[in-house]
């Protein structure tokens, strides 16, 4: 038995997971937020910070109420990964990506209410105007187009399954049209780094790029995975709202949003622990879809994403146990 294999340790499922920034890979472990960046001139920058305790709260770990909170936190999470990685990068006129440098905006912000503060009014209010653009496109545009169809079809749990029809239909319209920008293209390289790299960790291989290299690119816990299943269980759930009153339907619809998330969060949770027939067949839809989401990635980006997720393995990796 060579070395490597004597030192190879136990798999186990992971609750580690992250997602791709520019130029960077985020990763959430039990403990710690981590975001790699690769500056411009090759510099790999680590922001690492705690988890609050509030997080760790029992109550906040319940079924379906964990899922309700991990999706708006996951969001809040985000996009301050994503606003410390765009920080370091601006677009120059041949479209090539430079470090950038503070406007005049994010100047008149720190004078006005300081560093800290100006970040956190960004970031809720890109949080805002994500739901707003979510709830408008997934919601809204799908109800809206299904409305001509209630002249012609009575029964509202076949106008509910149209408007699901509707709603996955616009989603994978919308995630290919994105996934064809240049700049999307290498942030779907670093979302498959980043998936090969908690592969083999949890594989129970040292966190190499040889090792990672060899990982699939597709993972049965992915939000891409997350946001199908919300999609399908939404149908469900739906189906049991009238289509009598346009408002109060959407209204209940966006009141009912959170346990959606918290049933699908537990499904995919479920998913991601087993290895059977049935989570195979429910992470499968998901697997495919990543085929658009995902891109392999170079070693370069691969070095980027374990840099990540080595900021947040706990020194008991059974605490990263899911």
């Amino acid at each position: 038995m060579n070395k490597s294999s004597c030192e190879k340790k136990k798999a186990l499922k992971t609750s580690i997971g992250g997602q791709a920034v520019i130029e960077g890979v985020m990763m959430r472990g039990p403990h710690k937020i981590a975001t790699a960046v690769r500056k411009s001139d090759g510099e790999i920058i680590i922001d690492e910070k705690p988890i609050g305790k509030g997080r760790k709260n029992k109550i906040l770990k319940l079924p379906i109420i964990r899922g309700c909170i991990n999706f708006f936190d996951s969001m809040i999470v985000g996009i301050k990964a994503l606003m410390f990685s765009a920080k370091f990068f601006e677009v120059d006129e041949d479209g090539n990506q430079i470090e950038q440098k503070p406007g005049k905006f994010e100047k008149w912000l720190d004078e006005k209410l300081g560093s800290e503060k100006a970040t956190e009014a960004v970031i809720y209010v890109a949080v805002c105007l994500s739901l707003l653009l979510s709830v408008g496109l997934f919601i809204l545009l799908p109800a809206v187009i299904v409305g001509f169809l209630k002249g012609l079809i009575e029964n509202h749990i076949l106008l509910t399954l149209a408007e699901g029809i509707v709603r996955i239909a616009i989603f994978i319209l919308y995630i290919s049209l994105v996934s064809r920008m240049e700049d999307i293209k290498r942030v779907f390289m670093y979302h498959g780094a980043e998936h090969k790299s908690i592969h083999c960790f949890e594989s129970g291989e040292e966190l190499t790029i040889e090792n990672v290299r060899r990982h699939s690119r597709l993972h049965p816990r992915c939000g891409t995975s997350f946001l199908l299943i919300v999609m399908v269980i939404s149908i469900v759930v739906f189906s049991f709202i009238s289509w009598n009153n346009p408002l109060i339907r959407l209204l209940l619809r966006l009141a009912l949003l959170p346990v959606v998330a918290g049933i699908s969060y537990e499904i995919i949770k479920f998913a991601g622990r087993h290895d059977n027939l049935l989570t195979r067949v429910i992470s499968a839809p998901g697997k495919w879809f990543q085929y658009i989401t995902t891109n392999e990635p170079d070693d370069s980006q691969i070095e980027v994403a374990i840099a990540s997720l080595k900021a947040v393995i706990p020194e008991n990796t059974e605490d990263a146990k899911w």
